[in-house]
């Protein structure tokens, strides 16, 4: 049975098929991949009698050492943004003052926060106390009584 043999366009197509992946599915995990199979496909250019077993050798260790590269680089330096509460509806009520819709018996009310209704856990109190949420969890807020 005879051997395959990889060109090295092959690889460059391998990296462009990763490239558009990439696009369609961001996460910055196939880009890493693209550029790897670039790399690979260059080398195979240059050195056109490397078998492919080398090939794929150098083309996983290429990919893995940048992904782990890109991560650890990602941990240590993450993407600031102006507003880091846009996803975590909760937490961004966290401080403010609503008064209640319902009374809180037994440990358990709801206020109105805008066009909203939310279960509050807290000390129990009459309807129309003024309340501070102090923590959201999920979609109920833990309050205390504000003077």
């Amino acid at each position: 049975m005879a051997e395959l043999e990889f060109v090295f366009w092959y690889w460059w197509v391998l990296a462009l098929v990763f490239l558009v992946i990439e696009i369609l599915a961001p996460g910055f995990f196939f880009l890493w991949m693209a550029i790897s199979g670039f790399i690979t496909g260059a080398m195979v250019w240059l050195m056109p009698s490397i078998s492919m077993n080398v090939q794929i050798f150098v083309f996983s260790i290429l990919s893995v050492i940048s992904i782990t590269t890109w991560r650890f680089y990602g941990k240590k330096h993450p993407i600031e943004t102006d507003q880091p509460l846009l996803n975590k509806r909760g937490a961004q009520y966290i401080g403010r003052v609503f008064n209640l819709y319902e009374p809180i018996k037994n440990g358990q009310g709801k206020i109105k926060v805008d066009d909203s209704i939310w279960k509050v856990y807290g000390e129990d109190c009459d309807i129309n106390t003024r309340v501070k949420v102090i923590a959201s969890r999920g979609t109920v807020f833990d309050v205390e009584k504000v003077n």
